[in-house]
């Protein structure tokens, strides 16, 4: 009836399965006769899939799942499931097919990436790193192989050309953060058969609302050798001495902090008496801020880690290391000169591309997880998603108990250890989930100190985390885990080799604990989700306290609870208090993805005139067709200098030309990217004057975009002017033409209009308001 009444209502998760479902049957009733055939002429059965257009029609649907379901068994001993066909047929229309875990998603999208390539349709599969696009392109190649399907992969080791061989095959895996730095490195080349990637047309996101929801503000950028930053050890060692309370303040929300008055004396004495404020001296202030921002707010082990030397920052939806991930370059260097390592490379930014630009630019667009009706409206309304809810093979016989909530992190802590020990007895494997690198290995010292040992999966190890997490569910395992660390393995009861099997289902299955709930009940459910694997058995419960990060942010008042000596509170209405503070933090994550959005549509559009008017330079001519009539007198003086030495004339010229306008378009949309970036983090200062900063955004950008094209033909026309030849030849580089004599690619957090504006509206709501 609820699904009925969402489907009249048009609700997020309204793709009715039904029709799916009703060519099961007639998929089966194929399998036969299927089955008499040898491989070549299963082979080419796929192949007459390959004469009709997209989408399919109902009878060639039936003949796909039904070829792909016998090509699964021969190739890989995998039979599908009928729940998998369901989940192929919904990604073929072009949907987000909600599977739970251990249902199969990586076989699922690789029939249904299959049956578009048999179509003609080249195809992305997009993972969340690189280590699944590997494993699933090269577990999957058997069965591609014998549909007639050429599959491949790219990782971040891929060498341009490996790539470019890579993104010509029918089917090809890559991690969504590496087909966008491919992007950027297209947009950057001076000749057009640099370009690794070929055009858009289909791409199936794994993992979809990691991807889509999780990282879809993340910016992947390239940039480009610049002045190295230097680390700044004098303010480093100096904000190392400020006291807490007495020379800073942390705002409420811990996001931004800030000198007091005497901190202000202090910094001012320790640095010889200078003046902060000081008009003519500006430089002073930001760096004491920065080392400030990074000595307070960035933990060690919970924002990052060290490691190798560097600073390597830790995803925050994943629990595992970011290695190409960082913080703007002033902070990455405050929090490399906190920590006393060498500073990393630094450069501008030549360009970037959030996750959602990224994968709209596909036509065709679906996706697999296992938690996306928490999201469905989210994925409506950023992608024109809709969600199809594929039922388990078995139904799910998890035990899912209530919250645990405790006064105290202590006493929850006591709690957990206490639990761990009791289930650990009776050979019952575990998997706890932690919020965060410190708090996993805090966990795991007092559990081993308890004599309880445990594997421990964070992002300091995330290189072995497959082979960690598929030992999981041995017999008497105890495994801590970061957030979602090892997503994408199976945890099979009884370990990788299913050895202990009988044992563990005897005890139970396994035993997933919540050590505190995440800022996203997504996140709570996908912890559950390890347990109850294809009907397994299972139990999870999470343990909370009133004094978890989650509960202090987002809750104003938790006073006034009753607990009883072990500091449990069993008051359901307090149960009721961490369920929204965990919506509280949702509408937050929810506000962030838009106001993300809203700020890089404009972006967006501004970047679309620039590539429009570059693909033509690069690919038509326009360059030197524009110069051939700025400077026509030089133009033709050139053609005949270069004749004269012996070159070919018009094509020596139609490439200077090219090289020049090609640099003045990139030359100016790099200075326009830092005049957007300077103009973001000062414009929520304007909400003091009751102004919408994203309407001021819009209203200084605009203009500061007008005149452009003009202003980069004209700057090209006069380089153009300065040119000579000589031998036959033109050396742009004498007339300033000079590129990156290197690039490379990271990504950053982004959060437009967030933290220093809602460290002002705290401030103000912290005065009494008013009207």
């Amino acid at each position: 009836m609820a699904e009925s009444v969402r489907r009249l209502l048009g609700k997020p998760g309204a793709v009715d399965i039904r029709p799916y479902t009703k060519l099961l049957e007639p998929i089966e009733a194929r399998e036969e006769d299927l089955r008499a055939l040898d491989d070549a002429e299963l082979t080419a059965k796929a192949a007459e899939l390959g004469d009709a257009e997209l989408p399919y029609e109902r009878a060639d649907l039936i003949e796909l799942c039904a070829v792909g379901r016998e090509a699964a068994r021969r190739a890989l001993g995998e039979r599908p499931f009928d729940v998998q066909l369901l989940g192929v047929m919904a990604l073929l229309d072009g949907h987000v097919a909600e599977m739970a875990t251990g249902e199969g998603k990586t076989l699922t999208g690789a029939l249904a990436a299959a049956g578009f390539a048999l179509r003609g349709k080249r195809v992305h599969v997009l993972s969340v790193n690189d280590y699944l696009a590997r494993r699933d392109a090269e577990w999957m190649r058997p069965l591609y192989d014998l549909l007639g399907v050429a599959p491949s992969w790219v990782t971040e080791e891929s060498a341009p050309e490996e790539r470019r061989i890579a993104y010509t095959a029918d089917v090809t895996y890559a991690s969504v953060s590496e087909v966008g730095f491919d992007v950027l490195r297209d947009r950057m080349v001076t000749d057009a058969g640099d370009r690794v990637l070929p055009d858009p047309e289909v791409a199936i996101v794994d993992e979809a609302d990691s991807v889509l929801v999780d990282e879809a503000r993340v910016p992947l950028v390239l940039a480009g050798a610049a002045e190295a930053a230097a680390a700044d050890l004098e303010m480093a060692e100096l904000v190392r001495t400020l006291k807490p309370r007495r020379h800073y303040e942390i705002d409420e929300e811990g996001r931004n902090v800030q000198l007091t008055e005497d901190g202000i004396d202090e910094v001012e004495k320790r640095l010889g008496g200078i003046d902060l404020y000081d008009e003519d001296d500006v430089s002073v202030l930001p760096r004491v801020n920065l080392a400030l921002h990074a000595h307070v707010l960035l933990k060690r082990d919970v924002h990052y880690v060290v490691r190798d030397g560097g600073v390597r920052l830790i995803n925050e939806s994943r629990g595992r290391i970011a290695l190409l991930q960082r913080w703007p370059d002033g902070l990455q260097a405050a929090v490399e000169a906190k920590e006393k390592v060498d500073v990393s490379e630094t450069g501008e930014v030549l360009d970037s591309i959030t996750v959602q630009a990224l994968v709209v630019r596909y036509p065709t667009l679906g996706g697999m997880t296992g938690t996306a009706m928490a999201v469905a409206e989210q994925l409506r309304e950023f992608y024109g998603l809709e969600v199809a809810q594929v039922p388990s093979n078995k139904p799910c016989v998890r035990e899912d108990e209530a919250d645990r909530l405790y006064a105290t992190l202590e006493e929850k802590e006591d709690a957990v250890v206490a639990e761990v020990a009791e289930v650990h007895a009776s050979g019952r494997p575990l998997l706890i989930g932690t919020q965060d690198v410190a708090e996993s290995e805090r966990l795991a010292k007092r559990l081993e100190g308890e004599g309880l040992t445990c594997s421990v999966l964070n992002a300091k190890n995330d290189a072995d985390e497959a082979a960690i997490i598929a030992e999981a569910g041995k017999y008497g395992a105890i495994t801590v885990s970061t957030q979602m660390a090892g997503r994408g393995t199976d945890i099979r009861l009884g370990g990788s080799d299913m050895a202990d099997r009988d044992r563990v289902v005897e005890a139970g299955g396994l035993y997933v604990l919540g050590y505190g709930r995440y800022p996203s009940s997504r996140l709570d459910d996908q912890l559950r989700g390890r347990a109850g694997r294809q009907g397994d058995p299972g139990k999870s419960v999470f343990f909370v306290s009133l004094d978890d990060d989650l509960v202090t942010a987002n809750v104003a008042d938790t006073s006034g609870y009753t607990a009883d000596a072990e500091g449990r509170v069993a008051d359901p209405t307090w149960l009721g208090t961490v369920d929204h503070a965990q919506r509280v933090s949702e509408g937050q994550l929810l506000e962030v993805h838009r106001n993300t959005w809203r700020y890089n549509k404009l972006i967006d559009v501004q970047r679309g005139v620039v590539l429009e008017h570059r693909e033509a330079v690069l690919t038509q001519g326009l360059g030197d067709r524009q110069l051939a009539l700025d400077c026509a007198r030089h133009h033709a003086d050139l053609v005949d200098d270069v004749e004269a030495g012996g070159g070919d004339g018009e094509a020596e010229v139609a490439r200077a030309a090219r090289l020049i306008t090609l640099y003045h378009l990139d030359r100016g949309w790099t200075d326009h990217n830092a005049f957007l970036a300077e103009l973001r983090e000062g414009i929520h200062l304007r909400f003091l004057g009751r102004r919408d900063p994203l309407d001021e955004f819009n209203r200084d950008a605009v203009p500061a975009f007008k005149g452009f094209l003009d202003g980069a033909r004209a700057r090209a026309a006069e380089t153009f002017a300065d040119t000579e030849a000589a031998d036959g030849a033109i050396d742009v580089s004498a007339a300033g033409v000079k590129r990156p004599s290197m690039t490379w690619t990271y990504m950053v957090h982004d959060h437009p209009f967030s933290s220093d504006l809602e460290t002002v509206v705290g401030r103000l709501k912290g005065r009494g308001g008013g009207t």
